[in-house]
């Protein structure tokens, strides 16, 4: 059984390992491979609103995502997540619920919609789910991700609306 929960400071130890490992394999998001924790604790933990993690039955992390306003101001009622499952845990359903969770935890917050700025098209496995959980393809970004196999390759701007 999986559970998702807020993000616990002392999650940080297994939490950095598996955002670690996916940065640096450059192939899905932004972050520079060589990024240092205290960055990504910064821009994964301390910045968005809220920061999740799902957890086995044992308590062992197995994926994580934050939320927070895609904007400022008078864009802040749409909002933005990032989502990272562990290596281990990949195809067992858990970014399906982590993704059902943040839509259920943006309405709560208030958010009207969510809005994923940046998805790596290349990211086949991310762009089908999302299309999948109700997400549109609303805008390509032609060569705008320096993926670190393929070089330059499209971006995607994916959008769902949360309330009417």
């Amino acid at each position: 059984m999986i559970s998702i929960r807020p993000y616990q400071e002392s999650d940080w130890p297994a939490l950095w390992p598996m955002l670690q490992a996916t940065f640096a394999a450059g192939d899905t998001y932004t972050f520079a491979p060589d990024s240092t924790a205290d960055e990504i604790h910064k821009a994964w933990i301390e910045l968005p609103r809220s920061t999740f993690v799902a957890c086995d039955g044992d308590g062992t992390l197995l994926g994580t995502y934050y939320i927070k306003p895609n904007q400022a101001a008078l864009g802040d009622h749409v909002c933005n997540c990032g989502y990272v499952v562990s290596s281990a845990a990949r195809g067992r359903g858990i970014a399906p619920q982590m993704c059902e969770h943040s839509q259920t935890q943006a309405v709560l917050m208030g958010f009207r919609a969510m809005q994923f700025n940046f998805v790596v098209a290349t990211n086949e496995v991310a762009v089908k789910l999302w299309k999948k959980m109700g997400f549109e393809i609303v805008g390509r970004l032609p060569g705008a991700y320096r993926h670190q196999r393929l070089g330059y390759v499209d971006a995607l701007v994916m959008f769902k609306t949360l309330v009417e």
